[in-house]
């Protein structure tokens, strides 16, 4: 597992036309923005790549897929426009995923909260384990889930969404993120959910590419408009992120945690 400090995301793309997009972080998974930047980078270009059919996104460790944004780095944002350029990291993730070309597969090992739920939302299909918790907390800190709620409303409809958002200090477990149409499956331990990641991505990467090109297109039609509409997010976030509440939240989490 790497261990450098500020994390990283490195490529991997396989004989059989499947690449594998992993992140790590030490604090949880968190992304601070030249993470979330690496990402939207290491999506476009694999993407455009003829050699790859499908895309496996990840993180490595074991408990917690992605704790969302760095309260470290939001800490930093002194003004609106560092703010929403912050959260519109976010936002290109996400857009990256809806427009590649190539099915997206995540593999969700643990937890995933706010930011998280964002990029397993973002995903064409998605396989978990039965750790893999699932929390927005956004409002507990001051803030919205902003950015990410068409992505994750898509996926699991808008009461389950007002519920996860509401219930912003709760943890839903797997079996609901499955239930509810985010997860679509959900396996006992990590060697299960990696043996059958391996054969279900083996297995798309060996179907007709314009038949898989297309597919993406019938599964993200009406989200043509996301480029500007989570940039109008990141905004609204980006001057959430500076009111009083939000910073003493911020705060009060950070010390608890130290």
């Amino acid at each position: 597992m790497p261990t450098t400090q500020n994390g990283n995301v490195s490529v991997v793309v396989s004989f059989n036309g499947v690449a594998t997009i992993s992140f790590y972080h030490p604090a949880q998974n968190s992304l601070p923005a030249n993470l979330l930047q690496q990402l939207t980078q290491s999506i476009d270009e694999v993407g455009a790549r003829a050699d790859v059919r499908v895309i496996i996104l990840k993180s490595d460790g074991d408990r917690t897929f992605c704790a969302g944004a760095s309260f470290d780095e939001l800490l930093q944002i002194k003004d609106k426009e560092t703010g929403a350029r912050f959260f519109s990291g976010f936002a290109s993730v996400i857009n990256a995923c809806r427009k590649s070309s190539k099915i997206i597969i995540a593999r969700v090992q643990g937890k995933a909260v706010g930011g998280g739920v964002g990029l397993a939302s973002a995903a064409d299909y998605c396989l978990a384990t039965q750790f893999a918790a699932v929390k927005l907390s956004e409002l507990a800190i001051g803030i919205g889930p902003f950015v990410i709620s068409p992505a994750v409303t898509r996926k699991i409809g808008l009461s389950a969404f007002s519920q996860l958002t509401i219930r912003a200090a709760d943890f839903q477990t797997a079996q609901w993120a499955r239930d509810n149409g985010l997860y679509n499956e959900v396996y006992d331990d990590i060697a299960a959910l990696d043996l059958a990641l391996d054969e279900l991505s083996e297995r798309l990467a060996s179907y007709h590419p314009n038949a898989l090109t297309g597919l993406k297109q019938i599964l993200w039609e009406g989200t043509e408009n996301w480029d500007e509409l989570l940039k109008q997010r990141a905004a609204t976030s980006g001057e959430l992120v500076l009111s009083e509440f939000t910073q003493k939240a911020l705060h009060q989490f950070l010390g608890g945690k130290r």
